[in-house]
């Protein structure tokens, strides 16, 4: 079902994950490797989202309103790119592989945005100026740093290697209690959603798919906390 948007859930976005109770202990170590399909398809269907951004951009400024094809199309990149985050990089949540579509699946990670009918004209050329403060946070949270003492172990400066972010991080950590437990910390498990939720909110506004300014804090708009699946 699409979500609706009232002043109390101040977000368009409805993004939810189950935590499955039953994850594999080694798998969370593979799975890089076995979305590297997904990553291929996902890197060109981001490109596109771009392009289309920048199109439902103009048409909202002439008309007032984002092409229903268009958001539907973005909508179904950010709810791929959801299901694969969740599956690996952003939650480790599920073992389910995830499917390869941008349609509505069963899946234990869901996305869904509510089609605004109108939309500001004048608000798409400031919306980017506007989310800079949501920008900077979701960036100290999501966007890869240097692990500096690493790379000069072996010999690399700051411009050279790759990085992880917090949220990396944090997935990571989850992997290894996993690897130790068989179990999945539900609050780091909730953190982790938080995290998501809010970089999705922004992508939201950001993407010109609604005026709505999104919420400063972790918690869901659209739904309680998803607890384990059994």
């Amino acid at each position: 079902m699409e979500p609706t948007w009232t002043k109390e859930t101040r977000s368009p976005l409805r993004l939810t994950g189950e935590l499955d109770s039953r994850l594999s202990r080694w798998l969370w170590l593979v799975k890089m490797l076995l979305a590297i399909p997904h990553f291929l398809v996902i890197a060109v269907l981001w490109v596109c989202f771009m392009i289309v951004t920048v199109v439902a951009g103009f048409a909202i400024l002439i008309t007032g309103r984002y092409p229903r094809a268009l958001f539907d199309f973005n909508v179904g990149v950010m709810r791929w790119t959801w299901r694969v985050g969740f599956y690996v990089y952003a939650a480790l949540g599920t073992d389910r592989y995830p499917p390869f579509s941008m349609s509505p699946r069963d899946y234990p990670a869901t996305l869904a945005v509510a089609y605004p009918e109108r939309l500001s004209r004048g608000r798409v050329l400031i919306k980017w100026f506007l989310a800079i403060p949501h920008l900077v946070v979701v960036a100290l949270l999501v966007v890869p740093f240097m692990l500096y003492p690493i790379a000069a172990l072996n010999g690399l400066d700051g411009s050279l290697g790759g990085g992880y972010s917090v949220l990396n991080l944090l997935v990571v950590l989850a992997g290894f209690f996993l690897l130790i437990t068989g179990r999945h910390p539900v609050a780091l498990f909730d953190f982790l959603m938080g995290i998501n939720r809010w970089t999705y909110r922004v992508l939201v506004y950001v993407a010109l798919m609604g005026d709505e300014y999104p919420p400063f804090r972790l918690n869901p708009d659209h739904s309680s906390t998803p607890s384990p699946k059994g």
